[in-house]
């Protein structure tokens, strides 16, 4: 998973939103569980936002240069799915510094 210490390369700010409490966004209350501190080693200086709201789907947000963001609905999703819309994202970002 080396595409991990990518992430503060190419995104300017990483965003989680859901909700805490409502089984669509069960998945995405494991992933930022287990994941989160790894992802903060590896990128201490990115911002990483957990915002919860009530009865909010699930989702993800990267901004990148010049204030382009891209959002991603994680309802459904399992841990592993959303780990690879994240290394999707961090992709999208080195295309785009390119």
């Amino acid at each position: 998973m080396a595409w991990r210490g990518q992430i503060s390369k190419n995104l300017k700010e990483l965003r989680f939103l859901f909700c805490q409490t409502s089984p669509t966004s069960a998945s995405t209350r494991s992933f930022i569980e287990k994941n989160y501190k790894d992802l903060k080693t590896h990128n201490p200086k990115l911002p990483i936002l957990i915002r919860e709201a009530r009865n909010i789907e699930p989702q993800l947000w990267a901004r990148f240069d010049m204030g382009v963001e891209r959002g991603i609905r994680l309802e459904g999703l399992s841990e592993e799915q959303i780990s690879k819309a994240l290394e999707d994202v961090v992709k999208v970002g080195a295309a785009l510094k390119s």
